[in-house]
């Protein structure tokens, strides 16, 4: 017997992808969406691991957004080899019938069919079933506008690096064919773009997502229009409706502060202002060497920090570290990252340069210290400190106990990293203003509205 959902007009679909950081913005987004949209039922499509992971948080009694568990392309018997692409490369090969089932239950449930589909743009296929359904697809980018450049221009970078031709990738290049990348290193290209197997898993979904976006009825970006001008006007020339709905962070549904390790307590109780946040994402963990040299710049230079550490910093650290260190530094296994950058205490913020993690540094007005890792890490790191001038990436890329304390004094000692907050500051008022009632993110937000119901 299907559901019944007298109240509902409108059925929109949303597939999401379901590693690192990518559902929780989707689905933060589709709350929005639904609270400004009560006749719209949202039927949330994952793994029912990424499911049950971001729907703990908070779900609507009403029905109006329901979650859908699809199936991961994991077998049974699979043993996990370490390598993190394995399992997002499994699932790739699952799509999209993985979706299609499970979309038709979700039809059979509450007996309407979908009048509009929303995916993350990774799912390029989403054009065919929009198209397939005749009814508009939503693409949601969830890194930054630049990046998303990267991808819609792939063809004419690997065409101007040489890589098309089946010759030596140029990486001594800058991206001079670009507006507003005359500066980008081709070393800071995200490596799926300047990859010479185009066929793989991943680089093969990115490609056909700068093939396809073009197809969309709008695709929303976890940004604001104000961060970075030049991007944003190629992009509104390039795709029909491209629409800066965020920062999402700073529209989100309500959220019980979590702390289980006593973090803000630590930091009410410092009274410093100069405390450098370490974090370096959910998917990463730097290689040993890097772990060490940064424990020595911190400790050497007697730095205060509050460090969020995956693993156990007991065997990874310098022995005896955590003890030499323990009044002007906590190592902690997981932090409220969001609430941490809005403390007072916190004037830097060391990290991998992830989207999200940027976004967050903007909202609390903290400059950054960027050692990147993958995807568009590299890109984020140049654009803040090349573009926006807020923060600074470990020479080299990599960190070394000497990177690592002259990227700490520039933020935290040196003159230029109150340059670096004044700038941030600056960012920060405009992304504020964006969300405003009058502002631009606003009035892109009303324009999805009318195009999903």
């Amino acid at each position: 017997m299907p559901e019944t959902n007298d109240h509902f007009t409108k059925h929109i679909a949303v597939l999401a992808f379901p590693f690192a950081t990518h559902a929780a913005p989707l689905l933060s987004l589709v709350f929005k969406l639904s609270k400004a949209s009560p006749h719209a039922r949202f039927s949330f499509f994952s793994t029912a691991q990424s499911n049950s992971a971001i729907f703990k948080e908070y779900q609507p009694s009403d029905g109006s957004v329901k979650p859908y568990n699809i199936e991961d392309g994991i077998s049974p018997d699979y043993v996990f080899s370490g390598n993190p692409l394995e399992p997002v490369e499994m699932f790739l090969k699952a799509t999209p019938w993985n979706f299609e089932r499970a979309m038709k239950s979700a039809v059979k449930d509450c007996g309407m069919r979908f009048s509009c589909i929303i995916t993350d743009a990774f799912f390029w296929f989403g054009a065919d079933m929009a198209r397939d359904l005749q009814i508009p697809w939503v693409a949601l980018w969830t890194a930054g506008p630049r990046s998303v450049i990267m991808h819609l221009e792939t063809e004419v970078i690997r065409d101007k690096l040489g890589i098309n031709a089946g010759g030596t990738i140029q990486l001594d290049k800058t991206l001079n064919f670009i507006p507003g990348f005359e500066s980008l290193p081709a070393t800071h290209v995200p490596e799926d773009v300047i990859t010479k197997d185009l066929t793989a898993p991943f680089p093969a979904m990115l490609h056909k997502m700068g093939l396809n976006l073009p197809k969309a009825a709008a695709v929303c970006i976890n940004s604001f229009e104000e961060i970075d001008t030049i991007p944003l006007n190629n992009l509104k020339s390039t795709l029909e409706n491209f629409l800066n709905i965020g920062p999402l962070l700073l529209t989100p549904p309500p959220q019980i502060p979590h702390d289980p390790q006593g973090c803000l307590d630590w930091l009410d109780n410092k009274k410093q202002d100069s405390i450098v946040y370490i974090s370096f994402g959910s998917v990463i963990v730097p290689p040993p060497h890097e772990l060490t040299a940064l424990a020595e710049a911190l400790e050497d230079g007697g730095f205060h920090f509050i460090w969020s550490f995956r693993g156990n910093p007991n065997e990874k650290l310098p022995k005896g570290f955590l003890d030499r260190t323990k009044e002007n530094g906590k190592v902690v296994s997981w932090a409220p990252q969001q609430q941490i950058l809005q403390h007072s205490s916190i004037r830097a913020f060391m990290t991998h340069s992830g989207w999200n993690s940027v976004l967050e540094s903007i909202v609390g007005s903290v400059p950054l210290i960027c050692r990147p890792f993958f995807g568009d890490q590299q890109l984020n790191s140049w654009t803040i400190e090349s573009v926006w001038g807020i923060g600074v990436e470990v020479e080299g890329g990599k960190i070394t106990k000497d990177s690592a304390t002259k990227a700490l004094e520039a933020v935290l000692v040196n003159e230029e990293g109150q340059k670096m907050k004044d700038k941030v500051d600056h960012l920060n008022k405009l992304a504020f203003d964006a969300v405003s009632s009058e502002g631009s993110t606003t009035a892109n937000f009303e324009t999805l509205i009318n195009i999903v119901t």
